[in-house]
């Protein structure tokens, strides 16, 4: 079955949902802090299902590299530079206050933005306040076409053959034609310090820098509803230009309430299982908020000189 074909089945989600106006896909404008200080060239992109988050942070000089290489190969700086890359997939909550964020599948092994979100939206920005005050992000909703809202959240991947587990955690999230897919490391490293921190630490053993690097977490995107997906941004940075993930092999297993796909890749059979967050056919993502008659009234009056610049 195609992933498409899972929204057209009577399927639960999981709990409960987050504001219509939060769902879709925003790319960051700014982050200011209460210093004054401000970063408007880190590459961040936030995804939204209904109770699922998927949050890329890469900032600017990350090493890019084309082709497979073994980790070990790659040389101590270039790969300190690729553990400053964020990445994952969690759990989101909305109190109608603030929204909440648990459960991360995280590529970073320290929690670098601890707080809950107080947000605002007016057109296609939406406002993160951190309830402290230490720093307040303007976000901008993406176009995305007229595709399906989709969250899975992935337990496992495993092996078919031998039943060895690739990655724990993580899940997908689809905005019409923006996509994420976070895949866990099989087995946690320690958490608290810094991933750039291990890297170096452990530079001289293979098998710790594999586990480091045994995390996959890409977003990209589909030119039309239904298309491949192909990578734009990941943590592994030669799987730009691929694949997302096969959009076949899915299957829904009604007693355990599970989506299985079974997929090949690099010559393996491998079985994902994912719970059910978000299915659903359509979404368009519109730009507009909702405004009072005064606000309406008052925008037409002045859009000849307000609106000028945009026609």
């Amino acid at each position: 079955m195609h992933l498409y074909e899972l929204t057209s089945l009577d399927l639960a989600s999981s709990g409960p949902s987050v504001p219509g106006w939060t769902l879709g896909c925003f790319r960051r404008r700014s982050i200011t802090f209460f210093n004054g200080a401000e970063d408007v060239t880190t590459e961040v992109l936030w995804l939204q299902s209904r109770g699922l988050t998927a949050d890329f942070r890469r900032p600017r000089g990350t090493p890019r590299r084309a082709r497979v290489v073994p980790i070990a190969d790659i040389p101590l700086d270039e790969l300190v530079g690729l553990a400053r890359v964020e990445a994952g997939l969690g759990h989101t909550r909305y109190d109608g206050e603030v929204m909440h964020w648990s459960s991360w599948t995280s590529f970073q092994t320290h929690q670098r933005w601890p707080e809950p979100g107080r947000l605002s939206r007016v057109g296609n920005c939406l406002i993160e306040l951190a309830p402290s005050g230490a720093y307040v992000e303007d976000w901008r909703l993406q176009p995305s076409g007229d595709g399906p809202l989709i969250g899975l959240a992935l337990l496992d991947e495993r092996e078919v053959r031998t039943g060895a587990v690739r990655h724990r955690g993580g899940g997908l999230v689809v905005c019409g034609q923006h996509a994420a897919f976070v895949r866990g490391r099989p087995e946690p490293l320690p958490e608290g310090g810094r991933l750039a921190d291990f890297v170096r630490e452990h530079a001289a053993e293979p098998r710790e820098l594999a586990r480091a690097f045994a995390f996959d977490a890409a977003y990209g995107t589909s030119p039309a509803p239904g298309a491949d997906i192909t990578v734009t941004l990941a943590t592994l940075p030669w799987r730009e230009g691929q694949p997302l993930l096969s959009l076949e092999g899915f299957a829904v297993e009604r007693e355990r309430g599970l989506i299985v796909q079974r997929v090949e890749e690099a010559g393996e059979l491998l079985e994902r299982r994912f719970t059910v967050d978000t299915l659903e056919r359509r979404f368009s993502g519109p730009a507009t908020t909702d405004a009072s008659r005064d606000a309406a009234r008052w925008l037409e009056q002045e859009e000849d000189l307000l609106l000028a610049t945009l026609r």
